[in-house]
This record gives C-alpha cells, structure tokens and sequence, in this order.
C-alpha cells in the first residue's frame, strides 16, 4: 500500500552561490518541496549580488518566488568572501539575465519570514545554505519565531575539521554569533555540514553528462560548477554542498547520521566559528540539540540531481 508523499513547506535562505544555485533549482524541481520564498545573504559574495543572483534563478525557472534582500555583513566577524570558488558575480562567471520586472520591496528577509512563519501556524521549514545572519536576526528580532518554525535544514558545520579554517566551516566561520543563536534557538535542526557535504561529489565526467541535456538549467550546472571544480586543490571532482541540506529535507532516506549536542565556538582565535558536537567525546553536552547528517549514496544522490535538473 503506497503511503502519500509528505510535503514541506520551504523557506530557502542563501548566499547564492554556484552550489546556491544548483540547490534551489533541485528544491524547485522536487515535488515534496512548496517553495514559498527565497532570502539572500551576504557570504559567497555581497549581498547586491546574492540578491540579483536569486531573481536570475526566478527567471530561469520560471517562477515568480518572493525575494528579499537580507544582511549585508556579519554581526561581529570581518566580511569574507567566496570569490576563488563562486567567480565575482557568485555564478562562477556565467551571466544570467534579470526577469523584466522586479517587485520592489523594502521589506526585510528576517521580518518577511517571521510574517510567514506566523501565518502558516508552525509549518514552515527554513532550508539555510549561507551564512546564518538572516535567520539569526529574526531570532534576536522575534524571541517568540521559534514556536512558528518545524525545523532548520541548514548547510553548515562540522564534527571533524574545517574547509575556511583548520577548524571551521565557512557559512559558520562567516558569522559564528549568528550561527550560536540559531543553535541555542531550540528549533530543531539538522546540521548536513563537511562530513556529509565532501561525500556529494560531481567529477568532472558528470558536469559533461549533466550539462549535455543543453537547456538553460544544465548549461548552468555544468558551466557554473567549473570554477570551483578548477579552483579545489587536488580532490576527484566538485562537492556539491548546498544541495545536500537541499535534498535532505525531500528525502532524508538518502541519508544517515544521529542526535548530537552541537555548540558554536565564538570566543577562540584558532577555533573561531567551529561547530564543537560531542557525537565522539566521552564527556557529553547537557543537551542534543542537532541531528548531524554523516553519510549519504553517492550514486543515488547524483542520480537525482541529474533528474531534476534535467526536468528543466
């Protein structure tokens, strides 16, 4: 007897980036997923940029999403950028057009998604492939946001070692005051950091298959994604990080991991940012706060990818 497919209602927050990019064309795509907004934020690269970078998407996939604009920096940390991985204009040079017309809105990322999250009444997912500024200034904003919000999926974090420090992961290196809120929050999460994302691997024979289709989605796939293909230092293809959190909040089967206390250093100089969990310590934290993705089928997950964005 075949069970109904659950649906998740989808708030996607992002730096958009080539990953970025690649994600919310999945999320699109996935019919498990209702997209009801997209926010930017500074990180790949500046905020002006994630945002345009977002309508393209809109455009391209034909959709009319609601888009608002976010942080422009950090709370604390010095802004730092992606540029040697995502190109100058985040997209790893490809240049996408703007849609011939852009709602304008003054409104906030953090208050256009607590407005949201009240009117769903608890429902709605957060899916955070950036750095955590948005979401973190909604909290300090709206103590109550956490009674409005199911879960936070978020691209972030490890429980080994870093790939912007030897000890940190970049979306909460880039602002790891925003990132401890969100994890003190009580919301639950699940953390898909480095130990799951370095496993989502694309080698440079699957950019060719996928970008073969030709349409305009899987010319972006493959022409985006060689820039940080070329820029790694060794390695046997690209990860595509962004989609893992994508993809897991569709279908968690592809997955495996468990229950961890995780904490956000904010005070060290060498451990800046890094996402200390207790998932291998004999002493533990108080408290399991995070479901920490692991692992994940490699084959099945480029599989998939490859589906949906040839379902452009």
């Amino acid at each position: 007897m075949k069970t109904e497919m659950e649906r998740h209602i989808v708030w996607l927050d992002c730096d958009t980036g080539t990953d970025d990019a690649q994600a919310i064309l999945c999320a699109n795509a996935l019919p498990e997923l209702e997209i009801v907004a997209i926010s930017a934020v500074a990180g790949n690269v500046e905020l002006e940029k994630t945002y345009r970078n977002a309508l393209r998407l809109n455009r391209l996939m034909g959709t009319d999403f609601p888009v608002y604009q976010g942080a422009e920096k950090p709370w604390l940390q010095p802004q730092h950028t992606g540029y040697r991985y995502h190109g100058e204009n985040g997209l790893g040079g490809v240049e996408l057009p703007l849609p011939e017309n852009v709602p304008e809105t003054t409104k906030k990322a953090w208050d256009a998604l607590y407005e949201k999250a009240k009117e769903l009444g608890g429902a709605l997912e957060i899916i955070a492939t950036g750095p955590l500024t948005n979401i973190g200034t909604a909290l300090m904003k709206y103590p109550d946001l956490p009674r409005f919000i199911r879960r936070i999926v978020l691209m972030g974090g490890s429980a080994t070692g870093g790939n912007r420090t030897p000890a940190a992961e970049y979306n909460i290196f880039a602002d790891p005051h925003a990132a401890d809120a969100v994890f003190r929050s009580g919301i639950p999460l699940v953390m898909c950091g480095l130990d799951v994302t370095m496993q989502a691997i694309f080698t440079e024979e699957d950019l060719i298959r996928i970008g073969s289709k030709g349409t305009p989605a899987a010319r972006l796939f493959h022409d985006a994604l060689l820039t940080p293909l070329r820029a790694q230092e060794g390695g046997e293809g690209v990860k595509l990080h962004d989609a893992v959190a994508v993809l897991y909040a569709a279908r968690p089967e592809l997955f495996w991991g468990q229950m961890a206390g995780v904490a956000v250093e904010t005070r060290g100089t060498v451990t800046m940012g890094k996402t200390v969990t207790d998932l291998w310590s004999d002493k533990k934290f108080p408290f399991k706060n995070a479901f920490v993705v692991l692992g994940l089928d490699n084959e099945a997950f480029v599989r998939t990818v490859q589906e949906l964005i040839w379902s452009y």
